[in-house]
């Protein structure tokens, strides 16, 4: 018969230190990686907005590339292959940042650019005939529209994004997934051991959520 051991398991304070170390190792790259990503993809999608030449081109292929690739072979590429070939050396913490990010990017900006085209041309032209410069129209017409009307999409893409970080453990990065299967490799308890991160996955993600609602009603609802 099946013997429950979380006890036995968990009252080892070097496993307990390794789970803690992957949640805010799993956490602070979800919210770094998110923050630069969603910065990225803003000005991405602007510019392919305003039809930059030959740039906003560039940047549609950018996103389509990003978007058309695994995010695991990405980040093989950060962590393994630009490296060799720049012959440079970061700990693997910032390669992961790096991949994230970047991979992140292309879907933020995609969902931005999406809703940017959702703005009605009527308020641009309008916005343009008081004389407002299309920095200022970006600024106060297109964008606070475009992330109330895009929020729910823009909150479901960053939960992708701290549920995708488990890849990381791939390239050695002591996230939560690599610190359970570390302790799976020493206890052969996967059961105790992957119940207890998948716990742990679901509190962090629904935490994530509620917060990013409590930055919503603050700053993003409209005051009409």
């Amino acid at each position: 018969m099946f013997e429950f051991r979380f006890f036995e398991i968990y009252r080892s304070k070097q496993y307990l230190d390794l789970i803690l170390d992957g949640v805010l190792v799993t956490g602070s790259l979800t919210i770094f990686s998110s923050i630069m990503a969603f910065l990225m993809a803003i000005f991405i999608a602007a510019l392919r907005y305003w039809r930059i030449p030959v740039l906003g081109k560039f940047l549609a292929t950018y996103v389509e590339f990003i978007r058309n690739t695994p995010l695991i072979v990405q980040l093989f590429f950060f962590a393994f292959g630009l490296p060799a070939l720049l012959s440079y050396i970061w700990p693997f913490w910032c390669h992961a940042l790096l991949a994230l990010t970047v991979n992140f990017s292309g879907y933020f900006s995609a969902i931005l650019y999406s809703g940017f085209l959702k703005i009605p041309r009527g308020q641009i032209e309008a916005a343009k005939s008081i004389g407002l410069k299309n920095l200022v129209i970006f600024k106060h017409v297109i964008l606070p529209q475009t992330l109330h009307a895009m929020y729910p999409a823009l909150c479901s893409q960053f939960i992708f994004v701290f549920l995708t970080t488990g890849v990381i453990s791939e390239i050695g990065v002591v996230d939560l997934t690599h610190a359970g299967l570390f302790i799976d490799s020493r206890t052969f308890r996967s059961f105790e051991i992957f119940i207890v991160l998948t716990a742990l996955y679901v509190f962090m993600a629904l935490s994530f959520k509620f917060f990013l609602n409590l930055i919503f009603l603050k700053k993003l609802k409209p005051k009409y």
